[in-house]
C-alpha cells in the first residue's frame, strides 16, 4: 500500500480504476482506458485495482460499485465517478488538471 501512496502523492496525475474481474462494465472500460493512455501519454499513470483482491483499498476509498474511477494529483483526490465513462471525457478531465 505504501507504493500506492507514493504514486498518488507524486507530481504525475494518477487515474485509479477500481474494478472486478466479474464486472461487465469494467471489461468495457479496458479498451477505453488503453485509448485514453495513448492520447495522454506520460501525463497520467493509470492504475487498476481489483477490489476483490484489495478489499482494504476499496474500503479506504468507500468504493460501493465498480468500476469506480478516482483521479489524484499530489495526494489530492481531484475527481471520482462510478460507471462507464466515455474516453473523450476522461482525456478532457486529465488534460484539465
Amino acid at each position: 500500500m505504501s507504493k500506492f501512496s507514493d504514486l498518488i502523492n507524486g507530481d504525475t496525475i494518477v487515474l485509479v480504476d477500481m474494478f472486478a474481474e466479474w464486472c461487465g462494465p469494467c471489461k468495457t472500460m479496458a479498451p477505453i482506458l488503453k485509448d485514453v493512455k495513448s492520447k495522454v501519454g506520460d501525463n497520467v499513470k493509470i492504475i487498476k485495482i481489483d477490489v476483490d483482491k484489495n478489499p482494504q483499498a476499496a474500503e479506504k476509498f468507500q468504493v460501493r460499485g465498480v468500476p469506480t474511477f478516482i483521479l489524484f494529483k499530489k495526494g489530492k483526490l481531484l475527481w471520482r465517478q462510478s460507471g462507464i465513462i466515455p474516453g473523450d471525457q476522461l482525456v478532457e478531465l486529465i488534460n484539465s488538471h
